[in-house]
């Protein structure tokens, strides 16, 4: 005697895995449609902070107790006067979207100069955000005024010993995503131009950073 009651149950059972199959494949091919999406709109706005060119117009950079510093295309300086120091870069938006500068770190550790990130606990925030248009070029600048700040007696060290300086600087779209700390080396100078500067690594806080794989490591 044929069960219809059982085949029944299992045509309807069958059916529901058909279409749970199919729903499960047509909301995976959605969500790789919408992180493809993402991935082109941030693409579409991300900045990547780098020196500016050589032939770029000169910066004229003020700082807030009217100390002011001129940085020809590609240079920086780290500057000490009147007992403060004084850093400042020219720098060019080299990627598609506003660059947002938050804050910076200046590096006087030797085991941190060893291509390792910095802990974002200890970056500096801007006393007001920093723009850079893409494809144009801008500046950074931060001063040390307090003796008694855990960076000045180390730091002041390396300008006057003239050495190049590591500056770490965060920054991101302005829409706060996208956060990159770029490292670079800017030169200890005693007159008022700058000198070459040289972007040495970057880090990718809110993404996929091929570097942080073991093959990437520096030998």
């Amino acid at each position: 005697m044929t069960e219809w009651a059982t085949i029944s149950s299992m045509a309807t059972a069958g059916g529901t895995l058909v279409l749970a199959v199919a729903t499960f494949n047509s909301t995976r091919s959605a969500n790789a449609t919408a992180r493809l999406a993402e991935r082109s709109l941030l693409a579409a706005q991300r900045p990547v902070l780098i020196p500016s060119r050589e032939d770029d117009p000169p910066e004229q950079i003020r700082f807030i107790d009217d100390v002011v510093l001129r940085l020809p295309g590609h240079s920086g300086i780290a500057k000490l006067r009147d007992d403060n120091l004084y850093l400042a870069m020219a720098l060019r938006n080299g990627g598609a979207g506003l660059a947002v500068i938050h804050s910076w770190h200046v590096e006087t550790d030797y085991e941190q100069r060893q291509h390792r990130p910095t802990d974002i606990g200890s970056f500096r925030r801007q006393t007001r955000d920093l723009y850079t248009p893409a494809s144009s070029s801008g500046f950074w600048h931060g001063a040390i005024r307090d003796r008694d700040d855990p960076d000045y007696r180390a730091l002041r060290a390396l300008v006057e010993r003239g050495e190049r300086v590591l500056i770490d600087i965060m920054y991101g779209d302005y829409d706060g995503g996208q956060r990159t700390i770029a490292r670079f080396t800017v030169p200890s100078r005693k007159d008022e131009d700058g000198a070459r500067i040289d972007v040495v690594r970057y880090w990718n806080l809110d993404g996929n950073d091929p570097r942080r794989s073991p093959a990437s490591e520096p030998m």
